[in-house]
C-alpha cells in the first residue's frame, strides 16, 4: 500500500475538506431533477429515462476499482480521477440536452452518465478511507459526519439548481461538469493521510457534535430555502445571498482547526483538571490501542492484507506436508474472505434485505419526478428537497439511534431494517392508492425509510463478518441498488408506466413518449414493491434472529470487544 508522508497537523482540515468532496459526490442524487428534460428534450420513453437512472446507480456502486486504487495511490490522484469522470460524463450530457449535438445515440448517453456517476465511488472512497485512518478511534462519527453530509448534497445542488439557475437544465449540468471538478481541484491536498487522531483529546467528541449540528442546522436552511424559492420569486441579489450563506454553513467544520490554531489546547491545565481521573484515561488508551492498530487502520476499505505473505508460507508448507493442521474457518464476528462470506446464509440474507431496502426506495427516487408530475406536481425539486434532507436525517439517525441499543440492549441494528421496511410497505399503499395530502409525507418517511437502510448495513457487515475484508464484502452489498433500479426501475415501473401512458393518449406503446397522469401511472408498481417489502421483513426478522448471538458476544457489558480472529489451528 502506498504511505504518504502526513504531517504534524490536525486531521480535522481533511474533515473540512471532505465534507466539500461528500457534498460534490452527492451528483448522482441530483438525476430527477434533469431526467424530465431527457424526455421532453431528447424524446425519450420512461424506458429509456429509467435505464438512464440504471446507469446512475450502476456507476454509482462500482467500487471496485476506487477500492483498490486508494490503496496504491495518493487521495489527490483518486480525486482526480473522480473529477475527470464528472467533467467528461456531465460534459457529454449537457451537449446533447443544450442541442449542441442532438443525434447523440442512446448508448453514448448512457455510457457517459455511468462514468458521471461512478465519479462518485471515486471521490467517496478517497475521503472515507482517508479519514477514518486519520481517526481510528472515531470511526463510526467520521462515517456517520460523512454519509450524513453525502445524503444532504442532493439537498445542496437542488437549491443551486432551484434558486441560482432557475430550474435550467442545461446550465445545471455544465455546473455539475464545472463545478466538481473545482470542489475536487480546491481540496484535493488538504484530503491526506495525517497523523491519526488517538482518541484521547476530551474535546473530541464536543467537535464531532459540533459538526454534526452544523450538518442538521444546513440541512434544516436548505429545506426552508428551496420550499420558500418555489413560493415566491427571489431577486438574484436574494439568490445570490441565500447561496451564501449554504456555502458559510459548509464551512462550519473548518471552524475546528480554525479554533485550534487560534486558541491551542492548555497541555498542563488539562493534565492538572483530569489528573485525578489517570484511570479513565488509562481505559480510554486501552480501548483505542486495538482501533490504532493494524487490524482497523488497514481494514477500512484495504484490499491488501498483511497477512498475506504469512498465508503464502503457510500454504507452501501444507503443500509439503509440513503443517499438518486444517485451517479453521472463521465463526460469525470474525474476518470473513469474500469466498468464506458468500457461501454463508447470513451473507444473503444481509444481502436480500439490504436489496429490497434500497432496491425499491431507489425506484422511487428515479421516478421522483414522474410520480409527482402524475399525481399533479409540476415542480417536483421541492420532493427531491424532501427526499434528501429526510435521507441525511435517516443516515445520522440510523447509526446514532442503532449504536445506542446495541451497547444498552445488544439489540441487532438489522432490527431498524425491519422497522423501516414495514413502515415503507405503508409507504407504498399510500403512494399506490394516491391518498389526497399524502405525496410531500409519504417522500419525507420514506427518505429517512432510505437513509436508515444505508447507515445500518455499513455497521452491520463489519460486524458479523468482521473489518479486515470489509471493502471487498460492503462492494458486493452495495450491487443491490442497482440490480434492485434494474427488475424494479426498469423493468416493472418504466414499462408499467409506458403502457399507461399509451392507454391514455391513444397511442401506440412504440411511440410512446408522453406524460403519464393520474394514480394509474404507477399503482400497479407500488402494490408489487409492497409485496416485495412484505418478503423483506420477513427476511430481516430471520437474520436478526441468526445473528443476535453475534452482538451479545460483541457487546456484552455494553462495550464493544474485539473478538479472536480466526487463524490455522
Amino acid at each position: 500500500m502506498l504511505k504518504e508522508k502526513g504531517g504534524s497537523r490536525p486531521p480535522w482540515v481533511g474533515l473540512g475538506a471532505a465534507v466539500w468532496v461528500q457534498i460534490a459526490s452527492g451528483n448522482t442524487a441530483t438525476f430527477p431533477l434533469y431526467s424530465h428534460s431527457l424526455k421532453s428534450v431528447l424524446g425519450f420513453d420512461q424506458r429509456h429515462v429509467t435505464l438512464l437512472g440504471v446507469a446512475v446507480d450502476i456507476g454509482e456502486n462500482l467500487g471496485f476499482l476506487p477500492g483498490i486504487a486508494c490503496n496504491k495511490f495518493p487521495p489527490w490522484l483518486i480525486l482526480l480521477v473522480g473529477s475527470f469522470a464528472a467533467f467528461l460524463g456531465y460534459g457529454v450530457i449537457f451537449l446533447a440536452i443544450s442541442q449542441t449535438f442532438p443525434s447523440l445515440h442512446f448508448l453514448v448517453l448512457w455510457l457517459a452518465l455511468l462514468v458521471a456517476a461512478n465519479s462518485t465511488a471515486w471521490l467517496t472512497t478517497s475521503v472515507l478511507v482517508t479519514n477514518m485512518r486519520n481517526f481510528p478511534a472515531s470511526r463510526g462519527s467520521v462515517a456517520g459526519v460523512l454519509k450524513g453530509y453525502g445524503g444532504l448534497s442532493g439537498a445542496v445542488w437542488t437549491a443551486i439548481y432551484s434558486i441560482l439557475l432557475h430550474n435550467n437544465s442545461a446550465k445545471f449540468l455544465l455546473f455539475l461538469a464545472l463545478g466538481i471538478p473545482a470542489i475536487c481541484f480546491c481540496t484535493m491536498f488538504l484530503v491526506r493521510p495525517c497523523t491519526p487522531a488517538t482518541g484521547d483529546d476530551p474535546a473530541e467528541p464536543y467537535h464531532f457534535l459540533f459538526v454534526q449540528c452544523s450538518s442538521v442546522i444546513m440541512g434544516v436552511y436548505l429545506l426552508v430555502s428551496t420550499i420558500l424559492g418555489n413560493v415566491y420569486s427571489f431577486s438574484d441579489a436574494v439568490s445570490y445571498a441565500l447561496v451564501a450563506v449554504m456555502v458559510l454553513l459548509l464551512m462550519a467544520p473548518l471552524a475546528i482547526p480554525l479554533k485550534m490554531t487560534c486558541f491551542p489546547r492548555n497541555v498542563s491545565k488539562s493534565e492538572s483538571l483530569v489528573g485525578s481521573s489517570e484511570s479513565l484515561i488509562q481505559e480510554k488508551d486501552e480501548i483505542a490501542a486495538p482501533l490504532l492498530a493494524s487490524s482497523s487502520a488497514g481494514a477500512l476499505g484495504s484490499f491488501n492484507d498483511r497477512d498475506d505473505s504469512s498465508e503464502v508460507a503457510e500454504l507452501l508448507a501444507l503443500g509439503e506436508g509440513a503443517v499438518k493442521q486444517k485451517k479453521r474457518r472463521p465463526k460469525r464476528g470474525e474476518d470473513f474472505k469474500l469466498t468464506e462470506a458468500i457461501v454463508k446464509a447470513d451473507f444473503w440474507l444481509l444481502f436480500l434485505v439490504f436489496f429490497v431496502g434500497v432496491g425499491t426506495g431507489v425506484t422511487v427516487l428515479n421516478n421522483l419526478a414522474q410520480i409527482g408530475i402524475a399525481r399533479g406536481e409540476e415542480d417536483t425539486t421541492t420532493l427531491l428537497s424532501i427526499f434528501s434532507f429526510c435521507n441525511f436525517l435517516g443516515r445520522l439517525g440510523g447509526g446514532v439511534v442503532s449504536e445506542h441499543f446495541v451497547r444498552t440492549k445488544t439489540l441487532p441494528r438489522t432490527v431498524w431494517m425491519t422497522c423501516t421496511q414495514i413502515i415503507m410497505l405503508i409507504l407504498y399503499f399510500l403512494f399506490a392508492y394516491a391518498v389526497d395530502g399524502t405525496l410531500y409525507p409519504a417522500v419525507a418517511f420514506l427518505g429517512v425509510c432510505f437513509g436508515v437502510q444505508i447507515s445500518v448495513m455499513v455497521p452491520t457487515v463489519s460486524e458479523v463478518f468482521g473489518l479486515k475484508h470489509f471493502g471487498v464484502l460492503i462492494s458486493v452489498m452495495a450491487l443491490g441498488n442497482p440490480i434492485g433500479a434494474i427488475l424494479f426501475s426498469v423493468l416493472l415501473a418504466g414499462n408499467i408506466y409506458d403502457n399507461e401512458a399509451a392507454k391514455q393518449h391513444g397511442i401506440g406503446l412504440l411511440d410512446s413518449g408522453v406524460s403519464c397522469l393520474g394514480p394509474n401511472c404507477f399503482k400497479l408498481t407500488f402494490l408489487i414493491l409492497a409485496g416485495v417489502c412484505a418478503v423483506g421483513i420477513i427476511l430481516s426478522v430471520i437474520v436478526t434472529l441468526r445473528i443476535k448471538p453475534v452482538y451479545r458476544m460483541l457487546y456484552a457489558g455494553g462495550s464493544f470487544r474485539l473478538p479472536q480472529t480466526s487463524s490455522t489451528h
